[in-house]
């Protein structure tokens, strides 16, 4: 089994963001000191590098689902959780990754072009963790100022991803089936392919470095071409791909084949066919040279036999006249290898200043427009407004007549999932979000009426609801005044007995007030004992009081 794999389907998912805390800070004599909750931890992201110590897609084969660490939990003091750890995948120089496409279940297929790591370094953020939820102590303003709630962390993105490799190297070997060309590049570098006398023998891609003097490039050997191979005929069309980052194309003919119907000739044309298909279907990478513009030599190998000497002295003409440099070699005894090696590298010089001057050329053409420098993730604001432009309302209709208002955007959605519904303040703080966005007034426009279904979002995460704009969007009088903004403590605002501290002069005048009011009922008591409204208890002098300890009047004697 080949130990060599040049595509794999990824599963990634982004660390979940830590929930926010509502802790409210108790000291003596001050049993609600205000808020103190502090902020979840963001989630950790996946994050795929281009990594020259990583030669091949296997690991990924084997172990596809790839999860990032989960923010932690806020705590009280102010205290904000901790990040969760960034998963970092290392993949070969050349690895291209594309969205995945296809039902679950199904065998993906490659999709947008999502990142093309093309030198060691570079990065790309496959899945984004999830931001953190704000503690109560950040949720709390001027009007809120001790929410009974906080923000739930946001989850963490979540799909899968392609990985493609397509090697990155300055010359490809391409050529029909036992042509020669693993064994050229054990000839020429220290790379050891299987090498055997039957068809189809490389099952994979080989590399070998080459020196050449103090210069140095590399070679690749694409498995066999056959004719049909762009169209999926033989292993051609799996493994074309390797060539695509090449800035030379070396045809290896072999010149001692038995086969009929073939010649040096024929083999070159139809081998150019192939390529001139398969490179309709390409989209380039920046700077990179059109595969019928890049430079061709020929290589006529296993000349040490003599029936193929004289073939390859016959068809050199040939390829001349079509304007191409033309190599007789022997992988068996070497002849020709230094006059080729050298000549190689004198190409692959050319064409890497070629290269560099197109990609220089690329980027002053292009505008590239960079966010401004931040220290640190943003942390995004409690109370976020917007227009309505932010979100969609849209009705919705099954072919049973049910009808529903989709809402769609980026906060509304955000919002929902960041929204405690057991806790009736953080399901109050959302309706009001969502009425200063615009949706309630969106969802008029559209034709909703109270008690119609709406549903936030999409998919598995989305929210369901019976619409009532009285309650979902902030209570409102029949006059149409307002009330106050949800998120209010009413034992911060008054309205409770003993739920504010007094100042000293309020308690000096509510204890003159209390005395005052003591003396004078005291004083009244007084007055009425003077006046003789007092009577004495052991007199029964009221025959109708039923609770008498002395019976009921003249009917006790």
């Amino acid at each position: 089994m080949s130990d060599f794999v040049d595509r794999v389907t990824v599963h990634v998912k982004g660390g979940d963001g830590g929930n926010g805390s509502a802790g409210i800070r108790r000291e003596k004599f001050k049993p609600l000191a205000g808020p103190n909750g502090g902020n979840g931890g963001d989630g950790g992201s996946v994050i795929f590098v281009a990594d020259t110590n990583a030669t091949s897609l296997l690991d990924y084969r084997f172990m596809p689902h790839r999860n990032a660490g989960n923010g932690t939990m806020g705590l009280g003091d102010v205290k904000d959780g901790s990040k969760g750890a960034d998963l970092i995948l290392p993949v070969p120089p050349g690895t291209v990754i594309f969205e995945a496409k296809g039902a679950q279940g199904r065998p993906k297929h490659p999709g947008e072009v999502l990142a093309d790591l093309r030198h060691a370094g570079d990065r790309f953020v496959a899945a984004a963790g999830g931001a953190g939820g704000l503690g109560n102590a950040a949720l709390a303003n001027r009007t809120r100022r001790a929410p009974g709630f906080a923000l739930l962390g946001e989850l963490g993105e979540e799909r899968d991803v392609i990985l493609e490799l397509k090697s990155i190297a300055d010359v490809a070997l391409v050529g029909f089936p036992s042509a020669g060309k693993s064994s050229l590049i054990a000839a020429m570098s220290a790379a050891k392919p299987k090498i055997a006398d039957y068809p189809f023998t490389t099952l994979v891609p080989n590399l070998g470095v080459v020196v050449a003097g103090d210069h140095r490039y590399t070679i690749a050997d694409v498995p066999g071409l056959i004719p049909g191979a762009s169209q999926g005929k033989g292993l051609g069309l799996e493994f074309l791909r390797h060539i695509e980052r090449t800035e030379i194309i070396a045809h290896v003919i072999d010149c001692a084949t038995l086969e009929p119907d073939r010649d040096p000739v024929s083999d070159y044309h139809a081998l150019e066919h192939e390529l001139a298909e398969y490179a309709d279907k390409l989209e380039l990478p920046l700077g990179a040279i059109p595969i019928p513009e890049r430079p061709r030599i020929i290589v006529l190998n296993k000349v040490d036999v003599p029936e193929a000497k004289e073939l390859a002295d016959f068809v050199r003409p040939e390829f001349e006249k079509m304007g191409m440099r033309v190599f007789e070699i022997s992988t068996a005894s070497h002849e020709g290898l230094k006059e080729l090696n050298f000549a190689l590298a004198a190409m692959v010089t050319e064409m890497r200043e070629e290269v560099a001057r197109r990609e220089a050329d690329e980027e002053q053409s292009r505008v590239v427009i960079k966010p401004l420098e931040q220290n640190g993730r943003r942390r995004r604001r409690a109370d976020e407004g917007g227009t309505a432009l932010e979100f969609t309302v849209e009705r919705k209709e099954n072919a049973n007549g049910d009808f529903w208002f989709e809402v769609t955007g980026t906060k509304p959605e955000r919002w929902v999932m960041q929204t405690n519904f057991d806790n009736d303040e953080a399901v109050g703080y959302l309706a009001d979000r969502l009425a200063k966005l615009g949706v309630e007034d969106e969802l008029r426009r559209k034709g909703a009426k109270p008690g119609d279904e709406v549903r936030i979002g999409r998919g598995n995460r989305a929210v369901e609801f019976d619409w009532d704009p009285t309650i979902a969007a902030g209570a409102e009088m029949l006059d149409g005044a307002q009330l106050g903004a949800r998120g209010k403590d009413l034992r911060l605002e008054g309205q409770e007995p003993g739920g504010r501290r007094r100042t000293n002069t309020e308690r000096r005048r509510q204890y003159h007030e209390m005395m005052d009011a003591k003396a004078a009922v005291r004083a009244a008591m007084m007055a009425e004992r003077e006046a003789g409204h007092w009577a004495d208890p052991s007199v029964d002098d009221d025959r109708h009081d039923e609770t008498s300890l002395f019976g009921r009047g003249d009917d006790a004697e």
